[in-house]
């Protein structure tokens, strides 16, 4: 019914995160899943879900059980008309791409790395980059999932709006997603080209650069204190290059190819979100920051992309027009702390909300201030998971204000 292996190190992608669990769990179905559920419930202790491990925060460490969701991959089915496929929770993006295109359906947007799974890119609020796109979340048309006593809950869009709201960004707090449906476009190619520009000229142009590509971001690199420009559009619309850019690549293709990179180093990450309005300003401190003190130490990239807003209650967006997710990187290979710590509060200051799936640092007291239908989610997630079945430390120090976490 499931594989058990004992005393299993388990150790995340960028190999920042490493933790032993009691027992890493591999059930082969839903039945499986809900009978671990169940017992973990009854038993008083907890559980966690794994899916990639991109992940560089702590979000699915565990001392407990571990569950490996390895067996909940594929298609379940879709609906070219109605332009929706159901799939296992543990497909990844770049195998939903792959799924669905003979269905000539695909993804509306997907982020730079796609070798998340689905129901932990969603849950984490992974989002890729463009003014009038939201993150991957706001594809979620409907899920089942049990919760923390072990029950079994169908969802979708059109009947529970509300409930949806919730678990479009939850972080597996409210119940271990079985299957979920998404909402997709007809499939689309796209041509992506990569520019070389100077920082002046690319902030200068940012509102128009945002306003006419499809998908657009750069990236700064702080040794050079130069950008790169990365812009994706349709293949049939006419999109003159850039006339202050240096263009030196080209690809195009189905959407499923072209919107994610090839990523052979890993590194850490820092990601906060800020209101749009104020994206420059906390870029240009943040950059100053790293000039003065971390050029010495870091030459990786920091990335800035635009976000459409949403209304998932615990997204970036939540309740804003547009945001700009600014990310911070470090090799994988390198230390990384003390470079984070010291960039981290310059984020707060702009009342940033941090990417879940990143590092952070930040505590439910400061958490609840940033998010308006902040305890209208608790009351959801202790209304499915009245135990707390499904929190680990990591997630305690969000959700609650236990002084010992």
């Amino acid at each position: 019914m499931e594989q058990t292996l004992r005393r299993h190190t388990w150790t995340s992608w960028s190999g920042s995160i490493q933790f032993t669990p009691e027992r890493l769990l591999t059930p082969v179905d839903e039945t499986a899943l809900q009978q671990i559920v169940k017992e973990t419930y009854h038993q008083g202790k907890t559980l966690r879900v794994v899916g990639a491990s991109h992940s560089c925060s702590d979000i699915y460490t565990t001392k407990e059980t571990l569950i490996n969701m390895d067996k909940f991959t594929g298609l379940l089915g879709a609906d070219p008309g109605a332009q929706t496929a159901v799939l296992l929770p543990n497909t990844t993006i770049e195998a939903v791409g792959e799924a669905i295109a003979p269905y000539a359906l695909a993804m509306e947007n997907m982020g730079h790395i796609d070798k998340q799974t689905l129901a932990g890119a969603i849950s984490t609020g992974t989002h890729g980059a463009g003014k009038y796109l939201a993150n991957l979340s706001s594809q979620l048309h409907g899920v089942r999932l049990i919760s923390g006593t072990g029950a079994i809950h169908d969802f979708d869009a059109d009947q529970h709006p509300e409930m949806m709201q919730a678990l479009r960004v939850s972080l597996g707090s409210i119940g271990l997603f079985t299957a979920v449906k998404l909402k997709l476009l007809p499939q689309y190619r796209l041509v992506r080209k990569q520019y070389r520009a100077s920082l002046d000229d690319c902030l200068a142009q940012l509102d128009e650069l945002m306003e006419l590509h499809r998908n657009f971001c750069f990236y700064w690199y702080p040794r050079r204190d130069d950008v790169t420009i990365r812009t994706w559009n349709e293949e049939d619309r006419q999109v003159p290059d850039l006339p202050f850019g240096q263009l030196y690549k080209e690809m195009r293709g189905y959407a499923k190819d072209v919107l994610p990179s090839e990523q052979t180093l890993k590194f850490n990450e820092l990601e906060y979100s800020v209101d749009l309005r104020d994206a420059v300003p906390c870029f240009l401190e943040i950059r100053q920051r790293i000039k003065e003190k971390h050029r010495k130490d870091v030459g990786w990239r920091v990335l800035f992309r635009p976000v459409k807003g949403d209304g998932n209650w615990l997204s970036n967006g939540y309740g804003k027009s547009t945001v700009a997710a600014i990310t911070l990187h470090q090799n994988a290979s390198l230390p990384y702390q003390a470079y984070f710590d010291d960039v981290e509060p310059i984020f707060h200051a702009y009342g940033g909300r941090p990417h879940w799936g990143k590092k952070h640092s930040m505590r439910a007291a400061d958490l609840e201030q940033l998010y308006p239908r902040w305890a209208d989610f608790q009351r959801i997630r202790t209304q499915f998971d009245p135990q707390g079945i499904f929190l680990n430390e990591h997630l305690k120090t969000i959700f609650t204000h236990d002084e010992q976490q």
